[in-house]
């Protein structure tokens, strides 16, 4: 019987996530765990979770022992626009959390460890259109800079250990069930409850940016989808591209008015948009769709009615 724990599970992909795999294995059997943010409702009552900072080694694997782990996933991390705030956190969350982990996870002998990476890996030298598997990687964040290591950190104990370790580098993920997080991509998730609230959003990036995105169910998808993957047939292991859909802000605006006609949008671009400016418009993902079956189900204009019923639900209810 499997035994997960969900490391970050507070967390905007963590706090969802945990709630699919509690279906999916039983609620006693996906523990969640959080540095200090409490998390949702559903998340507590529906299994165990344990308030723990994955820094604290002891804490960590007292936890393993304690539900008699087989399978780490490690969500937590300190995304790219909090991290440039605190490079000195996102270092400790993003490595020192992660290299205990994976000593963790090779001591016990776990059946796997998933780490998920992001789009923030690339950097200058990256080709902007549709960047390959393999290329140039040099982030100019603190935090694309771990998810670099923490790649290659995850591949070499596959090498040296025989320790399955997986990893997947996540676009931009949308969602309405949880606010924005500290990420650059975040304003592709706020101008969805901005645009309910308020009919206008100011949006920190131009309106020709264009990222890689992905709505949060086929994020999950993504990630289960390689959780359960055979691992004799994966060729690359903790770097995965994985693509869904990618758009300038602007047509998400003039997707968001086919529903919201009044919407208005503005423009006044900060710090973050240098970090948008030197990751790529879209991905490569054939290594994924060839090595397991990796498909999306979203496009833009799907998401975009999805977002907009649910967020109006929430504020009608004033749960935002």
């Amino acid at each position: 019987m499997e035994k997960i724990l969900v490391v970050g599970a507070a967390g905007q992909i963590g706090s969802e996530f945990i709630l699919t795999l509690r279906k999916m294995y039983g609620n006693d059997n996906v523990i969640g765990t959080g540095r200090k943010t409490a998390p949702s409702e559903a998340v507590l009552k529906t299994g165990p979770f344990e308030f723990f900072n994955a820094v604290n080694r002891e804490d960590l694997y007292n936890c393993c022992k304690k539900y008699d782990i087989n399978i780490i996933v490690y969500m937590a991390a300190i995304l790219s626009a909090t991290g440039e705030q605190n490079p000195m956190l996102a270092w400790d969350v993003n490595m020192n959390g992660l290299i205990n982990v994976l000593e963790i996870a090779r001591e016990m002998k776990m059946k796997q460890v998933l780490v998920p990476s992001s789009i923030a890996v690339f950097g200058p030298g990256t080709p902007l259109d549709r960047a390959p598997q393999e290329t140039v990687l040099k982030p100019t964040t603190m935090y694309g800079l771990t998810k670099v290591a923490g790649e290659l950190l995850g591949d070499y104990y596959v090498r040296k250990y025989g320790l399955d370790v997986r990893g997947l580098r996540y676009p931009g993920i949308i969602s309405y069930e949880t606010l924005p997080g500290g990420g650059t991509t975040d304003y592709a998730v706020a101008i969805y409850f901005e645009a309910i609230k308020n009919k206008k959003y100011t949006c920190f990036v131009k309106e020709d940016t264009r990222l890689p995105m992905m709505y949060m169910p086929d994020c999950i998808k993504a990630t289960i989808d390689l959780m359960q993957a055979d691992f004799s047939k994966l060729k690359h292991h903790c770097d995965f591209n994985v693509g869904a859909m990618s758009f300038t802000v602007k047509e998400i605006a003039d997707s968001i008015k086919k529903y919201i006609p009044e919407f208005e949008i503005s423009y006044a671009p900060d710090f973050r948009q240098a970090i948008a400016d030197s990751w790529p418009n879209d991905v490569d993902d054939t290594a994924a769709r060839q090595e397991w079956g990796w498909s999306p189900k979203y496009d833009l204009d799907a998401m975009t009615k999805d977002m907009l019923e649910n967020i109006k639900i929430k504020y009608e209810k004033g749960l935002i």
